[in-house]
């Protein structure tokens, strides 16, 4: 007999007006004795999870009812942290002595014992119910009675304690596993499992990275096995049960060191002026079946991750690079969304279906780029030069009617790590955001409106990408914190109400500004993220009220999903009663999953950016950058660099002109005697003093304007 937790919890929310034994609550709750052992099965569960806590002599409660909370530890560089209750509904501050021997993304439980003043309650770590990492990656040191590991992770405080250092050798980088660790007052253990290697050999940094957010890279021998069984071959029933799309002119367009090809684009002229926009998606749901093994691994990775010099794969490389790939001149099977659109961008009706395409070519951003820059066509962009064109004045015609409806547009610059043969890096350079990039942006975000007005049309369960409101209190702090710069940000009195026209138009005021890239970053981490869930609530962003992802299934799970759950849509247009009710329970928990992925995902590509930035400036100590102000604090200012987009600190005791005070009220800096004014965004010239690997970080020294600005060694142009 299934034990119900919610009618556990109503019991001991209503009924039970104190602490019980499990005997005592099985008592109450009229358990058959045959059913006893379940019973206790499923509040184990319940307590491994945190809804009841276990206290003195045995007995349960609820965590609300005991003055406990409940939720995951974050921790901060400095010791301290905060607790997010598993409700939401508040962050719990936990001091450095209350921490224990809790480490950062621990599910703990908390005794609350008073208030900050004004702010957050305060309270101290009793229990630790799960721990989220029991691996460490750190730095092997020798001392001279014992070894030891430095970790990484500047939130892990403690040196831990190595009894067999193995091969190990002074300042390796290597992999520990933690055994447990109870007692605060005394250093945890651990025990080596890999050795990576000195910091400075190649590759070795992002390999600790990897090692470091235990991220998969090799899929196990099953996985590989099965991908291998699968055919290029087309078998004969899918030319006859899809849409034949081979002698429309499609092609793809992707970076130009892409691999993976999962979208195509074709484009007719209609009478009346109207387009035929075809979107045409790789159809990895044939290939990928659910349940199978490629199914849980890929469900397990979540997305495709794209590190500075190497790419960690959602599937594996039969699939993402050859079977699935558009690649040219080979016969796909892929599910295409068919649009006609008129003049002014409105779609008139659109067609979702499975569909046989042969792409023509393999293009490139750049290489479209310059045509649309220069009119001058290359042999492989041959014949699809009027095709182009078209495709050009459409995602004009899209853009400004998705902006003239308030979509937000945030274009913040972006790092391309360029790598060597011997994985050093060549080359750092901002990437710029091409017509040909908005091209193909536009042309994915209709096809994914598309794909999602036609769900909801149905209303059955499906998984939709969605972005919340902004929260009240973060824009207000937003608002204030600009109101420094000079810059007035409207806030609505109502929570909820605020529309992302209004922010457009803010946006807008501060185009051309020096401030104009931190401001769009500043608003950009004042909004919600976006996610992945069954419910709509529209992407207030994009400025759309249907949204979803079906344009890359082979670098993210939920657009794999998706074509599954089309494809069930296509006959029947509902689903079986088992399957509905299936849905209805596991798609919060794959839209929860696969969100914290992507945002997994994203950390740790920024920081394979930032090590790659280190390894490059290590080399050019003493050369002089431009760069803005784009973080003041108290002890200095942080500066990001024009082309590297590096940032580094530049330290208020390296400032000789004068003495200088931190302004919070404003967040500036400010001369004592000669009253000069350090301001966010700020352009300022700095000399490049000290890179530090291991703590990930960078110096700067402020050069003054009468030591003028030495002249920039002018870096080699690498082609590729």
């Amino acid at each position: 007999m299934p034990i119900d937790k919610v009618k556990i919890l109503n019991f001991m929310a209503e009924k039970a007006y104190r602490p019980l034994k499990i005997r005592e609550l099985a008592k109450g709750m009229k358990i058959p004795e045959e059913h006893y052992r379940a019973f206790r099965r499923t509040v184990r569960s319940m307590l491994q999870e945190g809804s009841i806590v276990k206290i003195k002599k045995n007995r349960l409660g609820l965590p609300e009812k005991l003055n406990l909370v409940v939720g995951k530890l974050t921790l901060n560089k400095s010791g301290f942290g905060f607790v997010q209750a598993e409700d939401g509904k508040e962050e719990v501050y936990i001091n450095k002595d209350d921490v224990g021997t809790a480490w950062n993304g621990d599910k703990v439980v908390v005794r609350i014992y008073g208030r900050r003043t004004g702010k957050s309650r305060e309270g101290t770590i009793i229990k630790i119910l799960e721990r989220a990492n029991q691996i460490v990656v750190g730095t092997f040191k020798r001392g001279k009675h014992f070894f030891f590991v430095q970790p990484d992770d500047k939130r892990f405080t403690r040196d831990i304690y190595i009894p067999e250092p193995g091969e190990a050798e002074e300042g390796q980088k290597v992999v520990i596993s933690l055994e447990e660790w109870q007692d605060k007052y005394l250093n945890p253990e651990g025990k080596i499992q890999e050795i990576l290697g000195y910091p400075d050999d190649p590759g070795v940094d992002i390999l600790t990275l990897i090692r470091e957010y235990q991220l998969p890279v090799e899929f196990p021998g099953e996985i590989d096995r099965e991908a291998e069984k699968l055919s290029h071959r087309i078998p004969e029933l899918e030319y006859r049960t899809r849409v034949d799309f081979r002698d429309k002119i499609c092609f793809t367009i992707d970076p130009w060191d892409a691999k993976d090809h999962d979208d195509a684009i074709s484009l007719e002229k209609l009478e009346r002026e109207n387009y035929l926009l075809g979107v045409h998606i790789a159809d990895v749901s044939y290939y990928v079946r659910e349940n199978s093994r490629l199914d849980k691994e890929a469900f397990s990775r979540g997305n495709s991750i794209y590190l500075a010099d190497r790419v960690i794969p959602m599937l594996p490389e039969k699939l993402s690079n050859q079977i699935c790939s558009l690649r040219p001149k080979e016969e796909k099977l892929t599910y295409s969304c068919l649009m006609e659109i008129d003049p002014k961008g409105k779609v008139i009706k659109y067609r979702i279906a499975k569909s046989l395409i042969q792409s023509r070519a393999k293009l490139n951003y750049d290489e479209v780029q310059a045509f649309f820059d220069t009119g001058k066509s290359n042999k492989n962009l041959s014949g699809l030069e009027q095709t182009l064109k078209e495709m050009l004045k459409l995602s004009q015609i899209l853009h400004q009617k998705r902006i003239s409806k308030g979509s937000l547009d945030f274009d913040l610059p972006e790092a391309k790590v360029l790598m060597g043969k011997d994985g050093r890096v060549l080359d750092i350079f901002k990437q710029e955001r091409l017509e040909s990039h908005r091209l193909i942006e536009e042309f994915m975000l209709l096809a994914n409106q598309c794909v999602a007005k036609y769900a909801s049309s149905l209303r059955v369960p499906f998984l939709y990408r969605v972005h919340d409101q902004p929260d009240k209190e973060k824009i207000e702090n937003f608002a204030e914190f600009i109101s420094t710069l000079g810059y007035k940000f409207p806030v609505e009195k109502k929570e909820g109400t605020m529309s992302p026209k209004r922010i457009q138009r803010f946006l807008k005021s501060a185009e051309g500004t020096p401030q104009e890239e931190l401001i769009n970053e500043l608003l950009l981490r004042s909004l919600k993220k976006a996610c992945y869930q069954p419910e709509n609530i529209g992407h207030f962003g994009l400025a759309f009220s249907h949204y979803t992802h079906f344009t890359s299934p082979i670098r993210r799970y939920p657009d794999l999903l998706i074509h599954r759950l089309l494809k069930e849509l296509e006959e029947t247009k509902n689903y079986i009663p088992e399957r509905r009710a299936y849905l209805q329970e596991k798609l919060p928990f794959i839209g929860k999953f696969t969100s914290d992925r992507e945002r997994l995902a994203d950390e740790v590509e920024q920081e394979s950016i930032k090590l790659k930035q280190i390894e490059y400036l290590k080399d050019r100590l003493g050369e002089h950058f431009s760069g803005v102000i784009s973080g003041i604090l108290p002890f200095g200012f942080f500066v990001r660099l024009d082309d590297l987009l590096a940032e580094g600190l530049v330290r208020q005791s390296s400032m000789e002109d004068d003495y200088y005070r931190y302004d919070e009220k404003n967040k500036r800096l400010v001369g004592r005697h000669s009253r000069k004014i350090y301001n966010l965004g700020e352009r300022v010239k700095v000399q490049l003093i000290r890179v530090n690997k291991e703590e990930r970080e960078i110096d700067f020294n402020l050069v003054t304007e009468k030591k003028g600005l030495k002249k920039r060694v002018k870096r080699k142009k690498f082609r590729y």
